[in-house]
């Protein structure tokens, strides 16, 4: 909790009375900072409790006064800290009008409370607040790695995250589809963001922004997974408010705990490739037995049962000045379609085999399967797309 004028009124130690204000009690104080200036506006960044003792300013001069507090409390200080006893036996009238006038908080600090005590009150409490913070963050961190390692994985830790912010979080994977999503709820919130997350897919990783709608009442961030140009994932957390600083260590840990995740099966994607090419290879040269020993159950029962060949390759454009963000001539196109149709066959159950050779893709895909209908839709968006711009 942050620390506020009400929480220094009831510090037993301090002994101050309140004269103005009463009802803004609850504002958090970032700091207490003494000043005898008549303007101190330029030395004030806003949350501050301004403790003075008038030595400069004429506080019983109620127009005087009236244009002081009205400079501070337009500055964002949130508080006059008066010291009786020490200019003034009490504390001027004009002062006190002025702060009520104002709404601003009037707080009397009998002489034998230094101002030196109320600044470290205040210092105290700020550390506080932030040693619990990092405290939490850890937490946080440790809860989220032992989900990461549960057998759940990445929807487990939506789940710890999305109850850490008390909002919701959703994984989206390399083609901007929603694969996981806590709670349940917040996968159809979670899918009206695709726009937003596929303008956050276009920039280099890591990348992030911050994105609202009418619909929804919520704060929502987007942070990109991946260590390469392109992203590998993203991480939608939604909350209420802006996120603070046990909120914030709690997402950076996801993001790292999420990001070490996808770079993983990057590896293991890879690691697949140079199998796939010998598979392929084999059953190019007419051995499919020899390649079905080789592949085990990789690619589960796709070699057994009717399966289609795609080949796609890069076609360069007939106008070259054409826009377009991965047009039929860019190697951005076949990884946009290796997405769609990994995705594609994720949500289904589907295995494939896919393998870059050179300047092409070779796709194995089921028959009539998801993967198959992903490439074809495709393939009709590129159509559509090349026709458009002619």
């Amino acid at each position: 909790m942050p620390h506020t004028l009400a929480s220094l009124v009831n510090h037993t130690a301090l002994k101050l009375t309140v004269l103005a204000g009463e009802e803004r009690l609850d504002v958090p104080v970032r700091w207490a900072h003494a000043s005898e200036l008549i303007d101190p506006v330029p030395y004030m960044e806003g949350g501050e409790l301004l403790l003075i003792t008038a030595l400069k300013l004429d506080a019983e001069d109620p127009e005087a006064t009236r244009r002081y507090v009205r400079r501070v409390a337009e500055a964002g200080v949130v508080g006059l800290g008066f010291a009786v006893g020490v200019n003034y036996e009490d504390i001027p009238d004009a002062l006190v009008v002025a702060a009520r006038e104002l709404g601003l908080p009037l707080l009397g600090v009998p002489r034998r409370t230094p101002f030196i005590a109320i600044s470290k009150a205040v210092s105290a409490a700020v550390a506080a607040d932030q040693y619990r913070a990092v405290t939490a963050g850890f937490e946080a961190q440790r809860e989220l790695t032992r989900a990461a390692l549960s057998a759940e994985g990445p929807a487990e830790l939506l789940a710890r995250l999305a109850a850490h912010l008390d909002g919701w979080a959703a994984l989206y994977d390399a083609s901007g589809a929603v694969v996981a999503a806590a709670p349940d709820w917040a996968a159809r919130r979670a899918a009206r963001l695709a726009d937003d997350v596929g303008r956050l897919r276009e920039r280099p990783a890591p990348a992030s922004s911050v994105v609202s709608d009418t619909d929804g009442d919520d704060r929502v961030e987007l942070q990109s997974l991946g260590t390469g140009r392109r992203a590998r994932g993203v991480l939608a957390v939604g909350t209420g408010a802006p996120l603070g600083t046990a909120e914030r260590y709690a997402v950076h840990s996801a993001v790292a705990l999420l990001t070490l995740t996808t770079e993983r099966s990057r590896a293991l994607q890879d690691a697949e490739q140079r199998l796939g090419a010998a598979v392929l290879k084999m059953l190019l040269a007419g051995e499919p037995d020899h390649a079905r020993a080789v592949a085990g159950r990789l690619y589960g029962g796709l070699l057994d049962a009717p399966f289609r060949m795609v080949v796609a390759e890069p076609v360069a454009a007939d106008d070259p000045s054409a826009g377009g963000s991965a047009d039929a001539g860019s190697p951005a196109a076949l990884d946009a379609l290796a997405d769609a149709m990994d995705a594609a066959a994720a949500r289904s159950g589907e295995a494939v085999l896919a393998v870059p050779d050179g300047g092409r893709l070779i796709v194995l895909v089921a028959d009539g399967g998801a993967a198959a209908d992903a490439c074809a839709a495709y393939a009709a968006e590129v159509e559509a797309r090349a026709g458009a711009q002619a």
